[in-house]
Formats: structure tokens, sequence, C-alpha cells
């Protein structure tokens, strides 16, 4: 099938070639999977961006992304919720599925989607409105309109992205108006107040201070507990910390997946040692 230059054909039997992706399955058999991954290849033209890429993402636990710049760990993580639909020339092949159903089947609406997987980009992008305005927009978006009942939806998100308490008194001001740190808890509130059963993060701490950045973490451990969290990092201190599952890409291939204990202690590949160990990258 092919529509808007998107290719989506069948996946063919997963590879059982990398033992990570067999580590991975292992896992699996303890933790459920909430998002299952095979053979995933994503070209932009001639460009190949992912090169056959199998993992399982576990429900509520972090899994984080680490490679060096264009190693293709923005492009997996937008394909989990089909924001590399608006990329012109893409083509996509392979096996993508949340809670066992295919995201890119014929019938499934991306916007519907995309409330499920929510996503927080690298750089915060608040909308030039209000706080409530902005933490409500999804909700209204979606159809809720009694007042009473978006007030207690954007107390709620406020609070478990860890922001209400500085910013309850003043509502209705510009969410321009806060810091950086406060304007990317923003807009975790904002994705959070869709109940998203995903949160994606494209390295959402980059941009900020060393304070910020300890919220962020801080945050990301409190949520692991009601969301499933996959976060792409270039910090690998950050993905020690943060995270329960490591995924290292290099140059579109995923060469090693596991715990992170493991990838950052006794990693299986010698790949995967020189970058950790700061020896390639």
């Amino acid at each position: 099938m092919t529509a808007h230059g998107r290719s989506l054909l069948p996946a063919p039997a997963p590879r059982s070639t990398c033992s990570s992706v067999l580590e991975a399955a292992t896992q699996s058999e303890v933790t459920p999977v909430k998002i299952t991954v095979r053979d995933l290849t994503v070209r932009y033209g001639d460009t190949l961006a992912l090169d056959a890429v199998s993992l399982d993402v576990p429900t509520n636990q972090v899994t984080a992304l680490i490679g060096p710049s264009g190693c293709g760990k923005s492009t997996f993580l937008r394909c989990l919720n089909r924001m590399n639909d608006h990329i012109v020339g893409v083509a996509i092949t392979g096996d993508v599925r949340l809670d066992g159903e295919p995201i890119y089947g014929p019938d499934v609406d991306p916007v519907e989607l995309r409330r499920r997987v929510g996503m927080v980009f690298q750089k915060s992008n608040p909308f030039p409105k209000s706080l409530f305005d902005n933490v409500a927009f999804g909700p209204r978006l979606h159809g809720v309109r009694d007042r009473v009942e978006l007030r207690e939806i954007v107390e709620g998100s406020l609070r478990r992205a860890a922001l209400w308490e500085e910013v309850e008194d003043r509502l209705e001001r510009s969410a321009l108006d806060l810091s950086g740190g406060q304007q990317q808890r923003l807009c975790i509130a904002r994705a959070l107040a869709i109940e998203p059963e995903v949160l994606l993060m494209d390295e959402p701490a980059s941009a900020l201070d060393p304070i910020a950045t300890a919220k962020i973490e801080e945050l990301i451990h409190e949520l692991r507990a009601r969301y499933t969290i996959v976060i792409v990092t270039h910090n690998m201190q950050q993905a020690a910390r943060v995270s329960d599952q490591t995924a290292y890409f290099y140059l579109g291939r995923l060469v090693e997946y596991g715990p992170t204990e493991r990838i950052f202690t006794s990693p299986a590949r010698p790949e995967t040692e020189d970058y950790i160990t700061g020896r390639f990258g």
C-alpha cells in the first residue's frame, strides 16, 4: 500500500541474528510489551535513515535511545506516533504495533493515535496563549467544553508535570512568561492533558540548565508509574539515570538493546562500549 509517499508493506519474520532483540524478547516475558517494532525501515528519498530495526518497548518503563547525531534515534521516535507522515517522500516499511494493533493500518486515525502516544519536543514550544489555554488545548480539540471539567484537567495535568504549585495563581498569564524549564514542563502537562498511554520525549532537557534538567529527570521518574516513556538523549549520564532499557543506534541500525544497567556496565557489542566510554562519537 502506498499513501502520501509512504510505502507500507507487511513485515517479514523478525530477524533472530541480533542478541539484543532476543534479550528484549526475554524481557517481554516478564514485563508486558506496549510497543512492538519489527524490521522498521525508513528512507528519505535515497537516504536510508533506519535499517530493519526490531525491538520491544516495555509497559511503564523508560526506554532511552542513544547514539551519535544522525544515527536514526529521532526518526525512530517519530515513527511511533506517525509524525514522519508529514515528511514528503518518506518511505516506511515494517511493522509497528501499539498493544498488538498495527499503527500504520489503513483504518488507523493518526489524530487518535497521537492522543494515545503524546510527544514532547527538544525545544519547548508553548503556544502564545495563557497557561490555562495551553494545557486545555488538547482536551478542547477532543470535544471537552465544560469549564469546570477543563479546569480539573488543567490542574491535574499541571500537578502531574510538577508545575501546579509554581503557576496556580497565574493561569491566565502568557505561557511565554515562564522560564525555559517551566515552559518544558508546561509542554509535558499539555501532552498529559489528553491522557496518553505513551509519552515520547525528544531530548527534552538538552536546552535546559542543570537545575531545570534535574527537575525534568525527577519528573520522568514519577511519570513512569503511569506512562510508558521513550526518550531520545545525547547525554549518556542522563540515559543511565532515568531509563530502564537502553537502545544504541548507529548509522540507522540498532546495534544493541537491553537493560540499561547491563548496557552501561557490560555491553555485549564492542561498538556500544566504544560509544558509552567516549572512544567514539
